[in-house]
């Protein structure tokens, strides 16, 4: 296995984790009656976001973040390994990203600004420079 496809199995890791950090405290914070239901805003009286608490929003936040930056990750990690492109750059690229996605969880958290951005933007120039690389 390349090191992009193993990075990859471990944020595909990660993302669970990430999902039990939050779904347990939206849980205990809205009920399973809430959690659990089909979630119409008009039964619950308004998006469940909005009743979570600010900690356990974020956590919501980063883990739908997380979704979308996984998407474009595993597109790189695809092209480089289907490509044959694997490097010592692609590799530290791809564990650059999970240090980053790792990074990102109590960044947003505590709501350090400017520094969940920056660690965002750390994660995909180098999932970036991962499909850039394949191409040369």
């Amino acid at each position: 296995m390349t090191p992009e496809l193993t990075v990859l199995a471990l944020a595909g890791l990660l993302q669970a984790v990430q999902f039990v950090l939050m779904s347990v405290p939206a849980n205990l914070e809205l009920g399973v009656g809430k959690t659990l239901s089909p979630r119409d805003r008009e039964r619950l009286g308004g998006a469940l976001e909005d009743q979570l608490s600010a900690k356990t929003a974020r956590l919501l936040r980063a883990l739908n973040n997380h979704f979308e930056a996984l998407i474009l990750f595993t597109l790189a990690v695809v092209v480089v390994s289907l490509s044959g492109q694997s490097t010592a750059l692609t590799a530290a690229c791809a564990w650059i990203y999970l240090a980053a996605r790792i990074a990102y969880i109590p960044a947003y958290y505590f709501g350090l600004s400017p520094w969940r951005s920056l660690i965002w933007m750390v994660g995909f120039s180098a999932t970036i420079l991962m499909i850039v690389a394949s191409l040369l």
